[in-house]
């Protein structure tokens, strides 16, 4: 092995040692005052417009003592804040009063559907309906009314941003502050069928021109909203575990695509997803020629890499459900990867002809399970996909589970099978937070010569607000395959740690937090020969955020990269076979988001391979005001080596518009000079109530190589999606 290279011995030794150091630090208590609140049931209907006037706002016990996690951590809020809860047999109400003394300059720039609240004046709740301190429901909204919704996994270890709830709110900004009336109804919500309920809850108010972050329990610093094992309790709620419901979701899509030199095709498809609640905690799901035409196009990723690239899920029938088959292997090795489904590896769509599936919950078991077959297209055989999921909570908090997924074709099929274990805890040394897991699996390929091959992940992870520790082992062998989900590289092992130190010095009136890194290392190497694949390791002598809101970070980071054949990196351009040690640079600087414009900038730069490598990036955000906001971002990769030199250049840029919080959309654009197209997706997706949209989506492909830009291709179409409860 090349000299500097670390051998595996001191890696493994590095592995026990560091898994023994941990760094107890002053205990922090969690709350203030009361704990517990009193939903108050009512018998007149709530006009859902913000004002809060109705009688039954008054009479309803209401919640204040919020305090301090930001900036002055323990402090009381220095601005009012209160929250009430109401209910009938079908919803749940949530009244929010946020008062504030100086509401000309409440922040408060976007109103679309799932918006990015991070810049925004925002409110959170989070509701865990089983009680059982590890998944819940993560509900925000800001003063304009825009929504966004979310699941929470494992006491917020993981989250499914792409769920859609069906609720709704109103909200007001007058001389006192903003208000808002939040409606849930319980056919969103997944609750035990018992008479009297017991949930956890919790909320957090932001108010952004302070950077001030109040939470009525679990305030603490090494605390977060989504950890649902904190959150306080409510109670009051009877007589609604009797829940049933059929709801029927139709969808028409019509439109015309057209590629250049072709006459083009009418595009049409008639859909639908039942949903049958068996019980108020699982559901039924049958769906049947779904189509995906409203989905935004991939952002388009350059691979200076010899690994694959994984794309996020974005269609909506596969992202509802996904957190039910999430397994512990980490994110080079899924089981279970929904775009194998109805994809091609190129990103083509096939047709899926139908699915069933089951999802829901009963006292501390989950389960998840799911059918889909696909048409035949092309090279692609008609097949059938399955996988099950089955997670028993245990302990106060941790969880083992097992998981099962397949694909049969006509004359193959290949199957992965796994256990895995989360032990978790928010109260190692009092109030720390701490987990530990491992995953297992075993796939099995009919046609393979060596039809077996096995995966494995073992970690601990001590994710704190002033230490930051992380220990990982994982390892794929030669024949593991599980062809319905995502496999970064074959055949290697990787030990990877990182441990970050995060001081708040009072000696520095100006700096909110120091951010030190005195390592983060990947090391994966061959499983069979042991032999170095890659090494990766970064060292961060210097970071900060400030307290005004804007962060700063100088990395210096020692790489490794071991070739076993000639790679071609890019057209023509040819890295010979060798072991490549080089050392790079980065620097970050990012402003404030809640400002009305804000910026980031990147560069990175060192060797590569036998050359250079330099990258510049640089982004911003631009509010312009609560109905348009705009997004860009650009990137040049400068590579010289000595097989030859290149350069990639890449942009993009995004155009956010809102009439109002039910009328939304946006424009989507893409280019880079390696494919020297531009990609252009244009959306409107209007809610003229919870849970039916109206999608009008414009696609187009341009070609960029000559020196005109000529229209390649596009698509035009119209989507209409109803809901219907029986």
């Amino acid at each position: 092995m090349h000299k500097g290279s670390p051998s595996i011995g001191r890696v493994y030794s590095a592995f026990l040692l560091l898994s023994l150091y941990f760094t107890p630090m002053a205990l922090f208590g969690k709350s203030k005052g009361q704990d517990t609140l009193m939903a108050f049931r009512i018998q007149s209907p709530i006009k859902l417009d913000g004002f809060l006037t109705e009688r039954a706002w008054k009479e309803a016990t209401k919640i204040s003592n919020f305090t301090q996690r930001e900036l002055n951590e323990g402090e009381p809020a220095t601005e009012r804040t209160e929250v009430a809860v109401l209910y009938d047999l079908n919803s749940l109400y949530i009244g929010v009063w946020c008062y504030d003394q100086q509401p000309e300059k409440i922040i408060a720039q976007k109103m679309n559907r799932d918006f990015d609240f991070g810049g925004d004046d925002n409110f959170k709740i989070v509701i865990d309906t089983y009680n059982d301190k590890r998944n819940g429901y993560f509900f925000v909204i800001n003063p304009n009314g825009a929504r966004f919704d979310a699941l929470i996994i494992d006491n917020g270890r993981m989250m499914n941003r792409d769920w859609d709830g069906v609720w709704d709110v109103a909200t007001q900004i007058t001389s006192e502050g903003w208000f808002a009336e939040i409606e849930i109804p319980f056919s969103t919500l997944k609750f035990p069928p018992i008479k009297t309920q017991v949930w956890g809850i919790n909320f957090e108010r932001n108010i952004r021109r302070k950077r001030e972050q109040v939470l009525w329990q679990a305030w603490s610093r090494d605390a977060e909203i989504v950890q649902v094992s904190r959150a306080g309790t409510l109670i009051g709620i009877e007589g609604i575990s009797s829940l049933k419901l059929i709801e029927f979701q139709p969808s028409l899509l019509f439109g015309f695509e057209k590629s250049s030199g072709t006459n083009g095709d009418v595009v049409k498809n008639l859909s639908g997803d039942l949903n049958y609640l068996i019980t108020p905690t699982l559901k039924l799901n049958v769906t049947v020629h779904p189509d995906f035409a409203q989905v935004e196009s991939d952002q388009i990723q350059i691979n200076l890499t010899r690994f694959s690239l994984y794309y996020p899920e974005k269609r909506k029938f596969f992202l509802e459900g996904k957190n039910f088959f999430d397994f512990g292997l980490g994110w080079n090795i899924m089981p279970f990867y929904s775009r194998r489904i109805g994809l091609s590896d190129e990103g083509e769509e096939i047709p899926i002809l139908g699915g069933i599936r089951i999802l829901g919950k009963r006292e501390r078991t989950t389960l998840g399970g799911m059918l889909i077959q696909t048409g035949k297209k092309e090279s692609y055989p008609s097949t059938t996909f399955g996988v099950f999921r089955w997670k028993e909570d245990i302990f106060r908090e941790s969880t083992f589970g097992i998981i099962g997924v397949g694909k049969r074709e006509p004359s193959r099929y290949n199957a992965t099978f796994g256990i895995d274990f989360l032990y978790s805890t928010y109260s190692l040394f009092g109030d720390k937070n701490f987990s530990s897991g491992f995953a297992y699996a075993e796939s099995y390929t009919s046609d393979f010569t060596s039809k077996r091959g096995n995966a494995h992940n073992i970690f601990i992870d001590y994710p704190n607000d002033r230490i930051d520790f992380s220990l990982r082992w994982q390892r794929a062998g030669k024949n593991f395959n599980p062809e319905v989900g995502f496999l970064r590289r074959e055949n290697y092992q990787l030990l990877s740690s990182e441990f970050r130190i995060k001081p708040r010095p009072s000696f520095l009136p100006w700096v909110n937090r120091l951010v030190f890194k005195p390592f983060e290392f990947s090391y994966y190497f061959d499983d069979e020969t042991h032999r170095l694949q890659t090494f990766w390791s970064e060292f961060r002598p210097l970071g900060f955020i400030t307290k005004s809101g804007e962060f700063f970070e100088f990395n210096v980071q020692r790489n490794g990269e071991r070739l076993e054949e000639d790679f071609e990196i890019h057209e023509g351009v040819i890295i010979p076979v060798g072991t490549y040690w080089v050392t790079r640079y980065e620097l970050q600087f990012g402003t404030f988001e809640g400002r009305p414009f804000s910026l980031f900038l990147f560069i990175n730069w060192g060797d590569f391979y036998d050359g250079t490598r330099n990258v510049y990036s640089g982004s911003f955000t631009w509010k312009v005001n609560k109905h348009i906001n705009l997004e860009g971002e650009y990137k040049r990769n400068d590579i010289a080596l000595k097989g030859g030199s290149f350069r990639i250049d890449e942009a993009e840029g995004r155009i956010e518009f809102a009439l109002n919080p039910k009328l939304f959309g946006s424009v989507f654009g893409q280019w880079n000079s390696d494919d020297e197209e531009i990609i252009l997706n244009f959306r409107i997706n209007w809610i003229p109530k919870p849970g039916t949209d109206l999608y009008l989506v414009v696609n187009e492909s341009l070609d960029t190589s000559g020196h005109s830009i000529d229209l390649t291709g596009t698509t035009v179409a119209t989507k209409v999606v109803w809901r219907f409860v029986l």
